[in-house]
């Protein structure tokens, strides 16, 4: 039901030319995407670290007057049991640093990678890297949500294009810890509607919630709408994917579920159309796992993670996936199989 375009990624690291000299890119991964015009935009989220001096790490971090390393002994690095973050001198950072570049293409496969930076981390509340955004059009541009980082936690950030060339910032929308943030493209009765992922307590695992907004920026009546199912997929944790789908039975959701091996999987909920706290349908099983070997072997391995896909005029779906957070698959698959899979009928 859901083939994937090729069996290697569409986008590599090789790609990808580094946005400082003293950088190397290691990820280019996790887009979002949308249609603008009569081409597919990927916003990658590109993951950069130092290079490796006399035995010693490198992590980049953002400072008033740039960018600044943090020497690490190389070995402390090799001993790590998730090479994503590090504790040194009492405070975790992060062993890269992420910002968001634009790729295009005319086909949807063959992508063409921008050689500047299409939004770089700034201070204060991004000095730890921008990642993971979610597009979402409506009739004043295209907003987009990503996840600042910093000392002070993960929090959700939107911004606006009306060219997918320049970007401007509209703030942190919803403070640490959230992430995973992703708009509804329409309003619903007068109110915008947002999917997120608040941080967990002791008391629950990390689940999606639902908020509504009068105008995209403050979020309130805040409910938990998809908790963790107790199965081999997502028993640890979820969380949102890209914008919701409108048809007519109901708007799909596509989200990521993370078992307790750490493996990504896509999964599908559909939500009443006029009533979006309402789950109408959820998979038990996952539509896309990690199976070829770009998604089980990379920087952290077995992902396949989603937070773009664009639905073409004839219905077609394209799912544009991070892998292994390295690099990025494609699939296909149209809205129709997308409502059988989501209602068991696939």
């Amino acid at each position: 039901m859901i083939t994937r375009l090729r069996s290697e990624p569409i986008l590599d690291i090789d790609d990808v030319h580094p946005s400082h000299p003293d950088l190397r890119v290691i990820g280019v991964f996790n887009p979002g995407a949308c249609l603008w015009g009569d081409e597919t935009v990927l916003v990658l989220r590109v993951a950069e670290t130092g290079r490796v001096h006399n035995g010693r790490m490198h992590i980049p971090v953002v400072k008033p007057d740039g960018i600044d390393f943090i020497a690490v002994d190389e070995k402390e690095f090799a001993a790590l049991a998730d090479p994503r973050e590090i504790e040194h001198e009492g405070h975790i950072l992060l062993t890269s640093l992420s910002h968001l570049r634009l790729a295009k293409s005319r086909d949807g496969v063959h992508f063409s990678v921008e050689a500047q930076p299409f939004l770089l981390p700034q201070l204060p509340l991004e000095s730890y890297g921008v990642e993971d955004v979610r597009c979402t059009i409506f009739d004043d541009g295209c907003y987009l949500t990503y996840t600042g980082v910093s000392p002070d936690g993960v929090g959700v950030c939107l911004a606006r294009s009306t060219d997918m060339r320049k970007v401007e910032r509209l703030g942190m929308i919803l403070p640490p810890e959230n992430k995973d943030a992703a708009l509804f493209p329409r309003p619903i009765d007068g109110r915008y509607y947002a999917l997120h992922r608040p941080g967990s307590s002791l008391l629950g695992k990390p689940s999606i919630w639902l908020a509504e907004s009068p105008d995209r920026l403050n979020w309130g009546n805040h409910r938990c709408l998809l908790r963790p199912q107790q199965n081999d997929w997502e028993d640890d944790k979820i969380g949102t994917g890209p914008e919701p789908l409108e048809t007519p039975e109901g708007w799909l959701v596509l989200y990521h579920g993370c078992n307790r091996d750490s493996v990504y999987s896509l999964h599908l909920a559909l939500l009443d159309l006029e009533n979006p706290f309402r789950v109408l349908h959820r998979t038990r099983e996952p539509i896309l796992w990690p199976q070829e070997p770009f998604e089980k072997q990379g920087f952290f391995p077995n992902v396949v993670f989603c937070n773009g896909w664009v639905r073409l005029p004839d219905d077609r779906v394209r799912i544009y996936y991070g892998a292994a957070d390295r690099s990025v698959g494609a699939a296909e698959t149209t809205v129709e199989e997308l409502m059988g899979l989501v209602k068991g009928k696939g």
